[in-house]
């Protein structure tokens, strides 16, 4: 006798071929009923014997498609209905949605086979694809994922198109952005004042152009990208210069895995994360110098084509390495819409290649490395967002802000933690009207009335992302200090909610509790207890407040005014300009002048000692050059960096650097040794207080821990002492991380105690 069950399935279910993996599954399984896609995921109602539908239900977990990922499967007994087939239901909309989005995918093996047939009807089509790869996140307008809530709306399926659409054999059945050349959007070549070509003979004469040394700016899944030969030194110079990008590298689209292997140093890992469905840059090290792209940087940054056009490109013969660089002047964020794009790339690019499907929203490239423990995203993007990163227990909805650079933010809806793209630097205006839109974007998605948010912020009062906290019409909001937000966002990846463990946070800048500029921090307790500060960097004063972040030997004044003898640091080797001793003055004087325990700048002050004493032209500049430096030097002693238990003394660590500089030690070994010094210190001081509080697991967060070699040492420091170490994985170690961890500090309810209004902000002026 039949029975009958209604199944709900949670997680990313939805524009993944999900419903015609049921339907197919139904049929095989010779079971009646319908799917349909629910405001909470894939709903599913089956009619059969018992013995087939545990079958179904095996299978569908084991086996769900390739970009699925199923986080819950639910199942209730049901009454028979008597149906005699299996159908899929249009889709129903009765209750805020929290069905997670999936996050674009690149275009899969069997389209671009298709896509180079000549006898396909997609041949050469630069919008193909199916239910198992494409534009998911970047074309989604709301929720549920159907075609009518796509930007793919505006053009009705042809006869060709609708048969694969409504057919359960055809792989692009209830795929939503399914188009072809004669229904679909295409692609132009133009200038700034023609169109110059259409379709396939616009990628051709993209390609004569990128030959020919030119930049062009080429829409993507979610944004534009400047491109241009890599090999060719004066095209890589000329697009720093249009794009006022001194000295931060470029990244590099490879035409395939041959091609970045010549490039980039792989290991298995980082090929496994350059292959992953997430396709994002993979930071792996030089195997050749290409001028101009990433100057003094043993990393290059490398990704592979995920869209049809990329891969047109390279069979239309376009060089093996192009500078793939996301569109936009420096720290802007990056272009998507046509004619903003056009506005704002004038003068930058030669020609303009540019689709007719339209870009829900902005989505940057991600970035990634294979790190000493594990895969670390650095910067979460394309391919990653909006998934979920972590389950949290609060019912209620909420919303975290996240920091003001490398500013993200977390939705959480029904315990979900939805966090979104790299949205970048608020005090850039355009960044900042992104975060807006961004907000304004989940929540609508969401169908979120922002007056029944628990609204959370950073704890810095002179914060943009602060004050537009202030502005939203909430009835309840929290300031979560910077800090405990990093921690935070470690223990809510694995959903350690009561584990015990010490926090090592270290980062450049991050207001502390005192109202004085935090960074090398150390803190004890759990996600549901609360961290205490359990030790820090010994103090230091920072002329100029978070502006010395920008100038090294500006930072070093401070941690080198405790020294108690230093030799004239203006003369050689040092060569310290007037900017270090205007900071020292400001230092004597008492004025604009704060404290500070920030590791960065610690970083910076060994780097500036060391011979980078030139601005800094992106963030982690000195820090990075630094750890590059260490590199060149074999494993060296490590200098004395002591502590009391409490306080991380750096006097005796600085003092080393600036005598062995003096007694000229190459300063790639000084370098090495500082690292290492500040990894035995660390080592010792975590394992002292491990050992203190009986726990047995350290978490590593902040930015600073986005220097490998750091990691390298800790990893070999602490293995003897057998404690477990984690580190960030779904979300980034530096600021991108900071909004996940806010929400789930706030579904705890550990808020500020601190009334921030009262402190001084005035060093992150």
């Amino acid at each position: 006798m039949a029975n009958a069950c209604f199944i709900r399935v949670r997680g990313i279910v939805q524009g993944v071929g999900f419903r015609p993996f049921v339907y197919r599954l139904a049929y095989a399984n010779e079971l009646s009923g319908w799917v349909l896609n629910g405001d909470q995921g894939v709903e599913i109602y089956l009619e059969g014997e018992d013995e087939d539908m545990d079958a179904f239900v095996h299978e569908m977990r084991s086996a769900p498609p390739t970009a699925a990922n199923i986080s819950d499967v639910e199942i209730e007994p049901a009454s028979c209905e008597g149906l005699t087939d299996f159908t899929i239901r249009e889709s129903h909309h009765s209750e805020r949605p929290t069905v997670r989005v999936s996050p674009d995918l690149p275009v899969c093996h069997d389209c671009l086979k298709e896509c180079f047939d000549p006898d396909n009807p997609r041949y050469r089509y630069p919008y193909i694809n199916c239910t198992n790869c494409g534009p998911r996140y970047s074309v989604v307008l709301a929720l549920p994922y159907d075609r009518v809530n796509t930007t793919v709306r505006a053009w009705p399926l042809d006869a060709y198109c609708d048969i694969e659409y409504h057919d359960p054999a055809n792989r692009r059945f209830h795929a939503q952005p399914v188009v072809c050349p004669a229904c679909g959007p295409g692609f132009t070549l133009r200038d700034d004042d023609a169109e110059i070509a259409n379709g396939w003979t616009a990628i051709e004469r993209t390609v004569k152009l990128l030959c020919e040394g030119k930049i062009v700016a080429i829409k993507g899944l979610g944004g534009y990208h400047l491109a241009c030969d890599a090999r060719n030194p004066a095209s890589n110079m000329a697009l720093r210069e249009r794009k006022f990008r001194k000295e931060k590298p470029f990244a590099i689209m490879a035409k395939d895995i041959e091609a970045a292997c010549q490039l980039v140093s792989l290991t298995p890992d980082a090929e496994a994360l350059l292959t992953s469905l997430a396709r994002p840059i993979v930071l792996a090290p030089a195997r050749i110098e290409l001028e101009g792209v990433a100057p003094e940087n043993r990393d290059l940054g490398v990704m592979l084509p995920y869209t049809p056009l990329q891969h047109l490109l390279f069979a239309a013969g376009a060089p093996d390495a192009l500078v793939m660089t996301s569109a936009n002047r420096s720290s802007e964020p990056i272009a998507y819409d046509d004619a903003d794009a056009v506005e704002r790339l004038s003068g930058i690019a030669d020609a303009f290649l540019i689709g007719e499907r339209p870009i829900a929203r902005r989505v940057d490239d991600s970035i990634a490395r294979a790190g000493a423990f594990g895969p670390v995203i650095l910067r979460r993007s394309r391919g990653y967002a909006p998934g979920a990163a972590a389950r949290l227990p609060i019912e209620r909805p909420l919303l975290a802000l996240g920091a003001d650079l490398k500013n993200t933010i977390t939705l959480v809806v029904d315990g979900q933690a939805f966090v979104s793209q790299h949205i970048g630097d608020l005090s850039h205006y355009q960044a900042f009207q992104a975060f807006a839109e961004t907000i304004k974007d989940l929540i609508s998605m969401y169908d979120i009335r922002t007056d029944d948010l628990l609204l959370v912020h950073d704890g810095h009062p002179q914060y943009l992302s602060t004050g537009h906290a202030a502005a939203l019409p909430v009835h309840e909001r929290h300031s979560v200090q910077h800090h405990r937000a990093h921690l935070a966002s470690v223990l809510a990846e694995r959903g350690e909610w009561q584990r015990s463990v010490v926090g090592v946070i270290c980062d450049g800048t991050g207001f502390g509790d005192d109202g004085s500029i935090w960074g090398g921090e150390i803190f004890l307790g759990s996600l549901e207890g609360g961290f205490e500060r359990a030790a820090h960097l010994r103090p230091a004063a920072l002329p100029g407040g978070d502006g010395a972040a920008q100038y090294p030997v500006q930072a070093a004044s401070g941690f080198l005014a405790q020294l108690e003898t230093l030799p004239n640091l203006t003369r050689s080797p040092f060569h310290f300009g007037s900017r270090y001793q205007d900071a020292m003055k400001l230092i004597q004087h008492g004025v604009r002048t704060f404290s500070t325990t920030s590791m960065g700048r610690l970083f910076d002050a060994a780097a500036a000692l060391l011979g980078f004493v030139r601005e800094s032209t992106f963030e982690g500049q000195a820090a990075i050059w630094l750890e590059q430096l260490a590199r060149n030097a074999p494993n060296s002693d490590a200098y004395s960096f002591t502590h009391d238990g409490r306080e991380l003394d750096f006097r005796p660590l600085l003092q080393a650097v600036v005598w062995d500089r003096i007694r000229n030690r190459p300063e790639p070994e000084i370098a090495r040794s500082f690292q290492r010094g500040i990894a035995t210190g660390m080592a010792d001081l975590v394992a002292h207080l491990c050992h203190s509080a009986s726990v047995d697991t350290v978490v590593l967060s902040g930015g600073v821990f986005q220097n490998e070699l750091l990691l390298e040492d800790l990893r070999s420091l602490l293995l003897p002492h057998r404690l477990d170490i984690w580190t960030n994985h779904a979300v980034p170690p530096n600021d991108g991380g900071i909004s996940l961890g806010q929400a789930a500090l706030a579904a705890f309810g550990q808020f500020n105690e601190v009334d921030q209004s009262t402190t001084d902000g005035e060093a992150y002026a």
